[in-house]
Order: C-alpha cells, then structure tokens, then sequence
C-alpha cells in the first residue's frame, strides 16, 4: 500500500479508537514518526495531510532538514533522547522537543531557547515501566518533582505535558495499564496547577497500540512503521 493509502487508514482506525472512547478524533494528532526515512517518503506522507513529525536523532535531521524546508506547515518533534551537547542544535532545528527527562537539560533548553528568543515547547518524558534501558523519569521519583519544581522558573520552555514509550507487549492490550498510568499522572499533576506547567498534551501509542492509548487518553499517537514501512534511511 502508498504512503497515503497507510495514513488514510491510520486515521479511520483514529477515528474508530475515538469513537469507543467517546472523544472527538479533533482532539488526537496525529504524529508522522519519520526518524530513518528518506525525504522522499517524508514528503508523500506530508502530501496526504501529516503535519506534525517525530525525529529522534539530531544529527540524522539535520542532514535532511534542508531537503524538506519548502515543507512550511511541517512541525518538527524531537523524540529521541537529547544530548546536552547537542541541546543548541536540537533547539535550532525543532519547533518542540519531547523528550525532556532531567531539570539539568530543561535548563540548558531554556538557554539556548533564550539566546535564539524563542519559547520552546517541550513534554516531560516519563518512564512508566522503570526500564533501566531507556530514558525517562520514574512517574513517583524525585528527579520528576524537582523538574515540576524547577521548571517554573525557565521562562524560554513550555511544559506542555507528558509523553511515554511504554515496555513492548506483542498484545496491545499489555500496553494499557501503562497509558491508564500517565493519565492518571497527568491529571494528578494538573490538578496541582503549578504555575507554568500546561498538561494538555498526552504523547503515547505507536503503530502497534495506538488505538489502546486512544482509549486511554493519548492527544498524540507517535506513528511510523504503519506509516512509512520498514526502509531504513542510513542515520549519520
């Protein structure tokens, strides 16, 4: 099937998955995750209406950045974990970055924000299944509430919410009870109404189990293989 033809269908699933739950489909981006993918694909899924994509790499996009520039309404997200080396790069290249997971690189966001005078968008990444290999913060640790705490004050971010990649299950269903926990995560933190902390945005749900993280909450479901296949574009 096309590149178009994928997210035709993507989006009646969307459609389907928002229904169950009682939810408008208006309320759930879809995400283009295009980390490996050529230009040429990221165009054809630009083309059948993906406005929002998800890089995880930032080296790998600024090596294409220049081939999809003419790309106007496109919305780059930074993903992947972020190196603090590369956190001026990150900040040049991306409208959002949604993989924040330590106060140390909030603040170092926030400057390279500040010297560019932009306000960067960013999701606190949250590691609900306390997996030792992959980034995030433990939903009851203290490195998450000294970042709720000492984000406040970085005028040149907006917390915008939560996002998550949950542990794999080759059954959808096992990923539930892991999105049920953001959820509730994030409304605990909302109805705390810190003073800069926005929790509208729920990031969660992949090709495999989107339609369950719909169910459950997701405003954003971060899709690539359904999407573009299985071709890998070299990384550099």
């Amino acid at each position: 099937m096309s590149i178009h033809d994928n997210v035709a269908g993507i989006r009646e699933r969307i459609a389907k998955a928002a229904a169950r739950a009682g939810r408008s489909v208006d309320s759930i981006t879809l995400m283009g995750v295009s980390k490996t993918v050529e230009p040429e694909r990221i165009r054809q899924a630009y083309e059948a209406g993906i406005r929002v994509f998800g890089e995880n790499k930032v080296q790998e996009f600024g090596g294409k950045a220049g081939l999809l520039a003419d790309l106007t309404e496109a919305q780059w997200h930074l993903i992947g974990h972020l190196q603090s080396n590369k956190v001026k790069k990150a900040v040049e290249l991306f409208q959002a970055v949604d993989s924040v997971d330590s106060l140390r690189l909030a603040e170092k966001l926030n400057q390279a924000a500040e010297q560019m005078n932009k306000i960067l968008p960013v999701l606190i990444e949250v590691n609900v299944g306390s997996e030792e290999n992959k980034s995030g913060l433990a939903p009851d640790s203290s490195g998450l509430e000294e970042l709720l705490s000492g984000v406040q004050s970085l005028k040149n971010l907006r917390v915008r919410g939560l996002m998550t990649i949950p542990p794999f299950t080759e059954d959808p269903e096992g990923a539930r009870p892991y999105f049920r926990q953001l959820r509730e995560l994030r409304e605990k933190i909302a109805a705390r109404k810190l003073p800069c902390i926005e929790m509208d945005v729920l990031s969660m749900g992949m090709s495999h189990d989107f339609e369950v993280a719909i169910e459950e909450g997701s405003t954003c479901v971060r899709v690539g293989t359904a999407i573009f296949g299985s071709r890998p574009y070299p990384s550099k």
